[in-house]
């Protein structure tokens, strides 16, 4: 099932995301100093924000987080957090989790999506290639930047 995140889900989301994260830091996952808790527990509240959880067994195995602007229909949706638990991955969850980000952001009358990966993250550039990110010609890779910008347009009625 997937649903809008709950704020008492912040500490199990926050546990799931660390967990994705480490995946794919060769030199492990480094100490950002963020409470990460607070930060989900703000994201689910947040009036401009959304974040969706696909949960199985009642607890959250899948989420994405993103935002779209007040500004009105056609403004980018920027995804900022995309993760399904490691235990779970290759069982469509990612799949059935991107397919209802695209749902939402079609309601909600936009157009395109922006999102930033990680270099080191194959497995997500794999993902998100196969349901049709391509590179952001608005935001071309940097030297030394460790990030990837990617964009996604939304087509109505997809």
């Amino acid at each position: 099932m997937i649903r809008t995140a709950r704020p008492a889900e912040a500490e199990a989301i926050a546990e799931l995301h660390l967990r994705a994260r480490s995946t794919y830091y060769p030199d492990g996952l480094p100490e950002d100093g963020f409470d990460w808790v607070a930060r989900w527990r703000e994201a689910v509240e947040r009036p401009d924000g959304h974040v969706l959880c696909a949960v199985r067994d009642a607890r959250p195995v899948g989420i994405a987080s993103f935002r779209t602007p007040e500004e009105g229909p056609g403004e980018l949706v920027k995804l900022f957090q995309f993760h399904v638990d490691p235990d779970h991955w290759r069982a469509g969850i990612g799949t059935a989790l991107h397919t209802a980000c695209v749902e939402r952001w079609q309601a909600d009358g936009r157009r395109s999506a922006v999102l930033d990966v990680h270099v080191d993250n194959a497995r997500a550039q794999a993902f998100y290639a196969r349901q049709g990110w391509v590179p952001d010609p608005e935001n071309p890779p940097a030297a030394g930047d460790h990030h990837l910008y990617l964009r996604y347009a939304v087509r109505s009625g997809e």
